[in-house]
């Protein structure tokens, strides 16, 4: 993956000449919009892949298709974008609208039948374009608070329908919905030495002080080193209207007047997203919850959205010769942080010294490794990481220690127990934990598997406690015959909830699962109720198949 610096700027030039239809569509909310976030934002373990518009605070907002098209997926999910419709447009993309409340009209009744057919909550429909077909402005659904979001709005995607790459709505006119005329503002910076550079007497990541020039720019302190090294910066964007901080556009840094790194949040695909552990300082935010912005790349990564020259941003320093290192950070509408960065060749002694390393194992990111202690292994096939490193590795007190949540972890690694310690009746109560959580895990007779993107401590955990069912006032006897809907709190201590089942009178019915409150609720039917008495039981297990069974007898008049 090596780039000329004719590449990067070629590169740079062509997708500026990408055209977007400016007019096509309209705004998903009929209020004006705001963002709580927007595309390309830094998120745990992937980037933002489309704009966060704020409703008000509250749920049941109306949300309109943007223009003429066909529903042509729907997916319902306790988590990520929860309860999201995606239309697929003529013009050759698709809007995806996600964490809503509920579809209204016929494609409520659509999703309501399928969740029936299928006697299930978490469904996903691929509806066929004459089925549930839609014209521009048309009423489609109300927005919430489901899946994994942290409060009330409409998560707002564009993404190209034959290649599903994701774009940033901001190219298709909805610029004109907002007002910027603020900078985006850096935090902090870093400097990172590198291949045992010394960098500021220092031979661990420096943070720069940066002063405010006359001019508007800034200076950061000189940086003295007798090597390679790479820069880090923590930065945000604001408007003028929302008060949120936002994610940056465009960085872009000059060694010497020459353009040698830069990345701009424009498109690209979901097999991306994890890249992101590799974009910003991974250990920085895991031990200190900062995301710092890398501009370099240590070791080539497939990210699309970075151009860079042949040296991947590092930047050498030379004996006799003085650089100024520029970097630029830019909104959508031009708003523009410089700071210059004076660099010297000093080849001093480092006061500051690199934690002495006790590992006596090494990972090679691009070959397979497998390490293995007494009872338990674990392998990481080649490209798991993206860099090198020493890996702590050991196996004591029947837990597996796979170094620390501090390095990265691209695609899965296995790790297998073998314990024949337990009587055969218990072996399928058994789970991988890391740290206690769970992992789905395999077995083979005594033979344990489980898959993992995360470093850890991992174990053996044995779990015969089945979930709890409870409710907040008892029915059993009672008429409710005004009640509109019931609902349960639904929780497992180990290894959590796999499903959910409720029967009124012997037929299935619908309950709907908030992961975030941890509760169930049914929407009463008239069409499914019994005049006088009712039999409600519901059913709940966990993931190594303990069981739970609620059961109730309520009364329940349809008499108007």
């Amino acid at each position: 993956m090596r780039f000329s610096l004719y590449t990067l700027l070629f590169c740079h030039f062509i997708f500026a000449q990408t055209q977007y239809p400016k007019d096509y569509f309209r705004a998903p909310l009929d209020i004006p919009m705001q963002l709580s976030g927007n595309f390309g934002e830094l998120r745990p373990n992937h980037f933002h892949a489309g704009f966060d518009l704020k409703t008000n605070q509250r749920e049941g907002l109306n949300v309109y298709a943007i223009a003429d098209g066909y529903i042509s997926r729907i997916k319902i999910s306790t988590f990520g974008n929860g309860k999201c419709i995606y239309i697929t447009h003529p013009n050759g993309y698709t809007s995806v609208y996600g964490h809503l409340q509920t579809a209204v009209g016929p494609v409520q009744e659509y999703i309501q039948k399928t969740h029936y057919k299928e006697k299930a909550f978490e469904i996903e429909m691929f509806p066929k374009p004459d089925e549930l077909p839609v014209t521009k402005g048309q009423l489609i659904a109300l927005s919430g608070n489901t899946g994994s979001s942290e409060g009330p709005h409409l998560h707002f995607e564009i993404r190209d329908t034959k290649t599903e790459f994701v774009i940033n709505p901001i190219f298709f006119g909805f610029d004109k919905n907002f007002t910027d005329t603020k900078k985006p503002a850096v935090s902090s910076l870093f400097v990172y030495p590198m291949d045992n550079a010394v960098v500021n007497q220092s031979k661990l990541p420096v943070m720069l002080n940066m002063s405010l020039q006359k001019d508007g720019t800034y200076l950061a302190s000189k940086v003295k080193t007798n090597g390679k090294i790479g820069f880090g910066i923590s930065a945000v964007d604001f408007d003028n209207v929302s008060g949120n901080k936002n994610g940056v556009f465009n960085v872009s840094t000059f060694l010497n007047g020459n353009q040698n790194y830069n990345y701009q949040f424009n498109t690209y695909s979901f097999d991306e997203m994890r890249y992101i552990n590799a974009f910003i300082d991974y250990p920085k935010y895991k031990k200190a919850g900062q995301r710092v912005q890398k501009l370099f790349m240590k070791t080539p990564f497939a990210l699309s959205i970075i151009k860079t020259d042949s040296l991947r941003g590092i930047v050498s320093a030379d004996p006799n010769l003085a650089s100024l290192y520029r970097i630029e950070v830019s909104d959508y509408y031009g708003n523009l942080s410089s700071i210059t960065v004076p660099i010297e060749y000093d080849n001093e002694t480092p006061v500051v010294k690199e934690e002495p390393i006790v590992s006596n194992y090494f990972i090679k990111a691009n070959r397979d490794a497998n390490f293995e202690k007494e009872n338990m292994s674990v392998f990481f096939p080649a490209g798991t990481f993206y860099d090198d490193f020493n890996l702590n590795f050991d196996v004591k007190n029947n837990k597996i220690y796979i170094h620390e949540d501090v390095i990265p972890v691209h695609s899965n690694f296995t790790v297998t127990i073998k314990d024949d310690t337990y009587e055969e009746s218990l072996r399928d109560k058994l789970f991988i934990g890391r740290s206690g959580s769970y992992n789905a895990t395999s077995r083979k007779g005594d033979v344990f598997t489980a898959k993992s993107k995360t470093l850890g401590q991992f174990g053996l955990v044995l779990d015969t406690i089945a979930p709890k069912i409870s409710i907040a006032k008892s029915i059993q006897d009672k008429w409710i015959s005004d009640a509109k809907k019931i609902q349960f709190t639904i929780s497992d201590s180990l290894s959590g909830i796999k499903s959910y089942n409720g029967y009124l009178n012997g037929n299935w019915i619908l309950f709907e699962y908030d992961n975030k409150t941890r509760k169930i609720t049914h929407t009463f039917d008239d069409a499914l109720l019994s005049e006088g008495a009712n039999d409600l039981k519901l059913e709940v297990t966990d993931n190594v198949g303990n069981a739970t069974v609620f059961e109730t007898h309520f009364f329940r008049s349809q008499q108007k």
